[in-house]
């Protein structure tokens, strides 16, 4: 068949045998070079111990199979999809771009995915990695025939194709860098947790009787912004601007830090709260570099709303700059409620200046809706970085999806100023301020000690679990012996069994999720 009178395509059965030896050859050893890199990235963090960055890599693995799927469906579906005709109508609103005459005119004009994916220089490559050319051709006048058009070409099946890959790739890859240079900023912090630990050696300093003036503590004097509703007003904008310069000073870890170790650990002082913090940031990693279910309905919605002469593309860009300076206004804001509540209800107190930790600080009381929120940001930012260079490599600088040139540089200033406030301002903030939560997370605990409580409260469970059925069924067998003729009573002897069996269950697990029921006892001294 030929394609538009040039040279007639090759199939497969015309293909010399080195041809697909070779390409065969070439695709076989990048995936495995691929999968060996992953494979000995995985075992390289396993050997350090890295367990939150390993089950991260393995976010990432489930990801690119998930991809791996996609590309299949759509492969697989493409010959279905191409079939599907509709009326010409139908393909005439709602398009990308602005349908010229000649298209208008045209029976063969497919979709508007077809006006959206449409580049002269590339179209014929596109056609071949997808299908033949020639059958393209005939789909197309399969659908003439009916005096319809085809629901979606091959080419643009392709782009779409295409586009997922871009944005998967570039989402995992933003997370890592923001990752890595959050970490980095956070371990800068490392040299304030050494000195903290230095004075807590000098006993002459730690045994010294201490009172604190509340009002001139130095923290209370930074975040402490006096009372009423011009305080509150006042409070807010200096959150929002105290986020672009010294989110984090070394007195508000200090301060931070004590308030932490004073609520959740308080027999440990010399508790290592830093490393506590980048164990719990590793954790939360995992959750951040996948994409959600929610995230992929998000993208279809603006697939739907990219419509000529709407700027979907400009307006969208505004959300995660807007959530953003949300995040980091509302964490900053956290500091100062903390502040705010040591300084109106004491004027001097013993010691050293505590804050009490509460969810009652954050949104809907959950700190983890901070972690959601920095997810949404990043894929958003990610996406639209993602949107901009597939539109440019695939259809030109001057496409009409791509926009004037003043919609254009505001995206891209919006895309790298969100990159580098959150790697290096509000993950951070969110590092260490989301720790003041009223419950501690699972990260206090060294991986050893973690698997081996569940261990323990596997085991008690089981045992438990044993002990009820064996009790059950001798009570059932006694119930039987005694009342052969009393079926109905030996009903209610079952549900009893199994009622105090899930009690029993239940203890085990409240008991299980406890951290001071897992300490042992100390010994008395009588019994020596």
């Amino acid at each position: 068949m030929s394609g538009g009178g040039g040279e007639e395509e090759t199939t497969l059965e015309y293909t010399p045998t080195w041809v697909v030896a070779l390409v065969c050859t070439v695709i076989v050893a990048v995936s495995l070079l691929a999968e060996r890199f992953l494979h000995y990235g995985g075992k390289f963090l396993k050997k350090k111990n890295q367990k939150p960055l390993y089950e991260a890599l393995q976010k990432i693995k489930e990801e690119l199979m998930l991809l791996g799927f996609i590309s299949l469906l759509l492969t697989v579906s493409q010959n279905g999809l191409t079939k599907i005709c509709v009326p010409p109508g139908w393909t005439r609103h709602m398009l990308p771009c602005k349908l010229k005459e000649e298209h208008k005119e045209s029976t063969t004009s497919t979709s508007h995915f077809q006006s959206f994916f449409s580049f002269p220089q590339i179209s014929g490559t596109a056609r071949r990695l997808l299908a033949e050319e020639s059958a393209s051709e005939t789909k197309t006048e399969y659908c003439a025939r009916k005096n319809k058009v085809p629901l979606l070409s091959v080419e643009a099946l392709h782009h779409l194709h295409i586009f997922i890959f871009v944005l998967a790739l570039v989402h995992v890859t933003f997370c890592v860098l923001t990752v890595v240079f959050g970490g980095a900023k956070i371990r800068q912090w490392k040299h304030w947790e050494d000195s903290i630990a230095r004075e807590n050696y000098e006993t002459q300093k730690v045994l010294q009787p201490k009172v604190t003036n509340v009002q001139k503590h130095a923290f209370i004097r930074d975040r402490f912004l006096g009372f009423g509703k011009g305080s509150a007003l006042m409070g807010w904008l200096h959150s929002f601007f105290k986020q672009f310069y010294g989110s984090v000073t070394k007195l508000d870890y200090v301060t931070l830090r004590l308030g932490f170790i004073m609520t959740h650990c308080k027999a440990n002082p010399k508790f290592n709260f830093h490393k506590y913090m980048i164990r719990a940031l590793e954790d939360d990693f995992r959750q951040v570099v996948g994409i959600s279910w929610y995230l992929w309905i998000f993208v279809v919605i603006f697939l739907l709303i990219n419509i000529n002469g709407w700027h979907t593309y400009f307006w969208i860009a505004f959300i995660p700059f807007v959530l953003l300076l949300a995040v980091g206004t509302k964490l900053e804001h956290v500091i100062i409620q903390l502040a705010h509540e040591v300084a109106e209800k004491h004027a001097a107190i013993e010691g050293d200046l505590v804050v009490q930790p509460s969810d009652d600080h954050f949104w809907f009381h959950r700190p983890q809706f901070v972690l959601f929120l920095i997810h949404f940001i990043l894929f958003q930012n990610s996406f639209e970085i993602a949107f901009f260079f597939w539109i440019w490599v695939t259809y030109g600088f001057d496409s009409c999806i791509m926009g004037h040139v003043r919609y254009i540089v505001p995206r891209l200033i919006i895309g790298v100023f969100i990159q580098v406030l959150c790697s290096y301002s509000t993950l951070p903030l969110y590092a260490l301020v989301t720790q003041m939560g009223t419950h501690f997370k699972r990260a206090i605990f060294d991986e050893h000690v973690q698997v081996g409580l569940v261990g323990w409260a596997q085991k008690v469970k089981n045992k438990k679990g044993l002990r009820g059925g064996n009790n059950n069924n001798n009570n059932n067998n006694n119930n039987n012996n005694n009342n052969n003729n009393n079926s109905q009573s030996g009903q209610e002897s079952s549900h009893d069994g199994s009622s105090t069996l899930g009690i029993q269950l239940g203890s085990v697990f409240r008991r299980a999720s406890t951290p001071e029921d897992n300490q042992p006892a100390p010994k008395s001294e009588t019994s020596n």
